[in-house]
């Protein structure tokens, strides 16, 4: 029981994965931090009232909280961004194995090859 519990963590890689959400918590908690303490004051000047999430749109009875609505897209966006910047400059694309070209039927097949898996030339 414990062994194929032990061959299910390690196929699925589940600890990568678990590792991989609490960082992203803990990277949206900063990023969310930023937002709101930093970025959102900026954005508060700029506009005349001051505090722009407290906008709201009422009709008849309903009562649309648009500041709010346009604070969590902005929130989203940014917090987005800086997930995709910090992903780019970690994860590197993996290398591309060396290829050629062969002569007779212009299949592409691995540079270190002696015969064309498709035509079956020499290469």
């Amino acid at each position: 029981m414990y062994s194929e519990f032990k061959a299910f963590l390690q196929k699925y890689n589940v600890m990568a994965l678990a590792i991989a959400f609490i960082l992203g918590a803990a990277i949206g908690k900063v990023v969310t931090a930023l937002v709101a303490d930093l970025i959102m004051p900026v954005i508060g000047m700029a506009v005349p009232s001051g505090d722009w999430r407290q906008m709201t749109f009422q009709l008849g009875t309903a009562k649309f909280l648009i500041g709010d609505f346009i604070g969590a897209v902005v929130d989203f966006v940014i917090i987005a961004f800086v997930i995709f910047i910090i992903g780019k400059a970690l994860v590197k694309p993996a290398p591309t194995p060396d290829t050629k070209t062969c002569p007779e039927c212009t299949e592409v097949i691995a540079a270190n090859a002696r015969k064309c898996k498709y035509c079956c030339s020499p290469a």
